[in-house]
């Protein structure tokens, strides 16, 4: 099974699990990594530049390679927030192609597939990936994000924010 041929989000999302008996698990380990305080200057957004479903392996790639550039600067030193879920069910109707294949095949009857994976449906404009740093940190923090958007299947677009302080 190749990601490209579930790139395109068309119809509607499959996502009721009580019809569907084995769903592969989620392969993304955390969603969060780093300290969350207030005291970080910028906020690094990898955003979408169009409308794609992202699957899971895409999304830990992602997180992995930033984390592994990024947690060079010391875990105390940023806060790094994978922001999509993948809940989209992706399913596959194995076609078998093999001498006698029309005595074992159903074809298309009954076609519901067999669920593979799971993905996550993102919107142009939509946040996929954000880190917070401090200002000594920020030239780490765009190493991360290049290395992060070399791994998704979409256009992106780098945004570099003034952090909010946190109100009290």
């Amino acid at each position: 099974m190749k990601g490209r041929n579930y790139r395109r989000p068309e119809g509607m999302p499959y996502v009721r699990r009580e019809y569907i008996d084995a769903i592969p698990g989620l392969r993304i380990a955390k969603f969060t990594m780093g300290k969350l305080t207030s005291g970080y200057d910028y906020v690094l957004r990898l955003t979408s530049e169009s409308s794609v479903q992202v699957r899971q392996n895409a999304l830990e790639a992602a997180r992995v390679g930033a984390n592994k550039v990024i947690e060079k600067i010391g875990e105390d030193n940023y806060f790094l927030r994978l922001v999509p879920f993948p809940h989209v069910i992706l399913r596959e109707n194995k076609m078998i192609a093999t001498a006698g294949a029309d005595r074992l095949s159903e074809g298309m009857r009954r076609a519901f597939g067999k669920p593979v994976g799971l993905a996550a449906r993102i919107e142009p404009g939509d946040s996929v990936l954000e880190i917070y740093v401090k200002k000594e940190f920020l030239d780490k923090a765009k190493e991360a994000m290049r290395i992060a958007r070399s791994k998704l299947p979409m256009k992106t677009r780098l945004e570099i924010l003034q952090a909010q302080p946190a109100s009290s």
